[in-house]
């Protein structure tokens, strides 16, 4: 079977063990190269190394002689097998098409590069070497760096100073964001004519909808409440009518009047029933849509006092922004 591109520029199961296995090569290196970058350093202080010589002469003498002496040789020997690292990733990258051109491995990986350079703070770009490959031994799940304690402490500082960052920037712009608008002059008008008006029926029919469903679910949740209402409103009305006092002394009157009262009663529960199952019909809708199409244009005029409570009102909601950006969430994380 034909390998795709894709394929080909994988590498295999074999060929990414050869590369693990050069890569702990090359940590194992590095990582002694730099503790002798640091061992050095401290033999060139003084107080330490008069120290050194009065505890360990012996072992003073010979690093003296044997390693400080000859640091640079060591060193460029340490730089000779790194500079066959790179040469030998570059041209592993070429053969397998790692980036879109063949020379962009040396900038993608300048770190390495310039750690080969064997002048003092270049030496010391050696340590992201092994941040990357460290990084390669997780990607490959060889290591889990997250469970070391030395990344939990990293990643809560990190997490602690880009949330402290990115919440002074956000302070910044709120703060920004209030003075233009109270340097604006035309707000409240730009607000309808710009976002509101475009999305008039839109809003129209929102509204129209969220009038019927606060309808329909007040009448269903207190039905029985309004039927009550509505009897107590029927008797209290007939028990005050004249004619039906009349009525009431004349023989059987009170028979008819109780009937009457029955039949009012039932007449105005079903007005009231077949009035909120009316508010779903296309007829209802088309007419609460009219009124308040006809009375939108008069509720978006605006004017002077209309310009102060609308840049009030952002003021207020940027401020309370502000207030909940302000609070710094990490220390309920990491209490």
């Amino acid at each position: 079977m034909s390998r795709t591109p894709a394929d080909r520029g994988r590498p295999s199961g074999f060929i990414e063990r050869i590369h693990l296995a050069w890569d702990l090569v090359i940590i194992v290196l590095v990582v002694a190269n730099l503790l002798l970058l640091l061992v050095d350093g401290l033999f060139l202080l003084a107080p330490l190394n008069d120290a050194f010589e009065a505890i360990a002469p012996g072992l003073h003498g010979a690093y003296d002689r044997h390693i400080h002496d000859n640091f640079l040789a060591i060193d460029l020997v340490f730089v000779a097998i790194f500079v066959l690292d790179v040469l030998l990733g570059w041209a592993v990258a070429i053969a397998e098409r790692r980036y879109h051109r063949w020379f962009f491995y040396p900038f993608v990986h300048w770190y390495d590069v310039l750690g080969c350079i064997p002048v003092g703070g270049f030496r010391l770009l050696r340590i992201l070497r092994v941040i990357s490959l460290l990084h390669r031994l997780q990607r490959l799940e060889m290591i889990d760096i997250r469970q070391w304690r030395l990344y939990g402490v990293y990643a809560k500082y990190y997490d602690i100073l880009i949330e402290e960052l990115s919440d002074r920037t956000a302070l910044r712009q709120l703060g920004s964001i209030q003075e233009q608008v109270r340097s604006s002059d035309s707000l409240s008008q730009r607000i309808v004519d710009e976002v509101i008006m475009p999305r008039k029926q839109q809003l129209i029919h929102e509204i129209c909808r969220r009038l019927e469903d606060m309808s329909d679910s007040a009448y269903r949740a207190n039905r029985d409440d309004l039927m009550r209402f509505i009897n107590a409103l029927v008797r209290r009305t007939l028990a005050e009518s004249p004619e039906i006092k009349r009525l009431r002394r004349l023989p059987l009157g009170g028979q008819v009047a109780s009937a009457l009262d029955e039949a009012l009663s039932d007449i105005a529960q079903r007005l009231v029933h077949e009035a909120i199952e009316g508010l779903h019909s296309p007829e209802f809708d088309s007419l609460v849509e009219h009124i308040a199409d006809s009375s939108f244009d008069a509720w978006l005029r605006v004017d002077a006092h209309t310009d102060r409570v609308t840049e009030q009102v952002l003021l207020d909601i940027l401020e309370l922004l502000k207030e909940q950006v302000a609070r710094q969430r990490w220390k309920q994380r990491y209490d």
